[in-house]
């Protein structure tokens, strides 16, 4: 695993870059294409409407020829002859007609949010001179890098009597910010390609995660069984030297012995007990199967039982217990049992990790709100370090690693007492210091009918 994994991340990621390598290449080519695209669909709409622009004006100046002509006022076709300048374009249409007759005919060709500016000349030579713009026309036209422009002619019909006579009007059409707009017509593809990403990157990352995951409860499974196997190994040992000591025939004549060694027998039986009771609700708490028995209790008193357990045990460590219990209300509602177990566990995980060469400084100390009961256990232990106070919670973690049993225990004590504190719809933060302490902070609800 430690070998293929590398190779893994590496295969991932090289398949991600090159898949992002070629949607960009793709997306270039698109935009190519999708820019001529733009093109031809705006050229097939200008060429509609100078269609349309020729046909309607030049009815009206083949109509007026056509009178001249049955008044007698037109010379024979043979002969030479003059006549008035017919009506511009400018002439017979207004900016805004032109216009209106523009967006339509882009709409029809899917161009309905096209940005445009136009105008109309008589010179196709020189048509800085207009006979007829939009209102941002020259303004448009002088960004002549990023404005892509179309020169249309608009030329009378084919077999009309006005062919010929006159000088041809073109239509200019001004797209500003072309590239911008064609990036803005696939903007759909953009954002789908990269939602698309974010999720195989986010699958990959989950991945990754998962399998370092896994990596870490391998090492935390192995880290857990040696601690057991070392933890049930030595009653076992203590219980098998005593069995051994008791088959001796002096021993078995002298009382006292004999109870010496049947107690030792029954301390470390219970000793072994404990051990796997621990286990057993590390596996009730991975079911969600620890069952409360709620019911209305002082706390002051209940960690005033649970103190006595300890007095020897402090004796022996030169440790001291201050309690300052000023909580007005010291009415919970509590699975007794359980929360006796959590008490115990701070105090025990307290003389624990307590300093060498410092005896045992523990203060508890309580006191209410209007809601919430609040009990802290604040000590001058070793302390941990920022990653330890993040873990502290977490099933089988301990700061030391691998089989180091200067401390002893399953690392599922703190897990117990978050569990604990949760089924009690209470909170439990930590704060500590590398070399000088820890402080564990309770906010239990009060009881009800308190």
């Amino acid at each position: 695993m430690k070998k293929t994994f590398p190779v893994i991340v590496i295969l991932i990621a090289l398949s991600i870059i090159g898949l992002i390598i070629i949607q960009f290449q793709w997306f270039s080519n698109l935009l190519v294409v999708r820019g001529e695209n733009f093109l031809y669909k705006i050229d097939k709409a200008s060429i509609s409407v100078t269609e349309e622009l020729s046909r309607q004006a030049n009815s009206g100046r083949v109509m007026r020829l056509q009178r001249r002509r049955d008044m007698g006022l037109v010379p024979p076709d043979n002969l030479s002859f003059s006549i008035t300048k017919p009506l511009s374009i400018a002439d017979r249409f207004s900016e805004r007609e032109i216009g209106d007759k523009l967006k339509e005919a882009m709409a029809k060709e899917d161009l309905k949010d096209l940005r445009f500016e136009f105008a109309i000349t008589a010179n196709a030579n020189e048509y800085t001179t207009m006979e007829l713009q939009s209102k941002d026309f020259m303004q448009e036209s002088i960004d002549t890098a990023h404005f892509r422009r179309r020169f249309i002619p608009i030329t009378p019909e084919t077999g009309t009597d006005l062919e010929g006579l006159m000088q041809y009007e073109h239509l200019i059409i001004i797209i500003p910010d072309f590239k911008t707009q064609v990036w803005q017509s696939i903007t759909w593809v953009i954002v789908g390609a990269a939602l698309f990403n974010l999720i195989i990157i986010a699958a990959f990352y989950l991945a990754i995660k998962t399998i370092l995951n896994q990596r870490k409860l391998n090492a935390i499974k192995s880290d857990f069984i040696n601690n057991m196997t070392h933890e049930l190994k030595t009653p076992l040992a203590t219980i098998s030297l005593a069995v051994d000591a008791m088959k001796n025939e002096k021993v078995q004549a002298d009382k006292e012995k004999m109870q010496y060694f049947s107690g030792i027998i029954k301390e470390e039986n219970k000793r072994m007990n404990k051990h796997v009771e621990t286990i057993l609700q590390a596996g009730l708490m991975d079911r969600q199967d620890i069952r409360m028995n709620i019911q209305p209790l002082h706390l002051h008193e209940l960690l005033n039982r649970v103190m006595e357990n300890f007095n020897l045990q402090l004796q022996q460590n030169k440790g001291r217990i201050s309690m300052l219990l000023n909580a007005k209300n010291d009415f919970i509602d509590a699975d007794e049992p359980h929360f006796a177990n959590l008490v115990s566990n701070l105090i025990d995980n307290a003389i624990k990790y307590s300093k060498e060469k410092e005896p045992l400084k523990l203060k508890i100390t309580t006191h209410s709100t209007t809601k919430y009961l609040v009990l802290q256990f604040e000590d001058n232990g070793i302390g941990m370090s920022k990653e330890t106070v993040k873990r502290i919670f977490e099933k089988f973690y301990r700061a030391h690693t691998g089989n180091i049993h200067n401390v002893k225990g399953f690392g599922l004590g703190m897990s117990y007492v978050k569990t604990i504190v949760d089924a009690h719809k209470g909170k439990i933060k930590v704060e500590s210091t590398l070399g000088k302490g820890s402080t564990f902070t309770l906010e239990l609800p009060l009881a009800d009918n308190a």
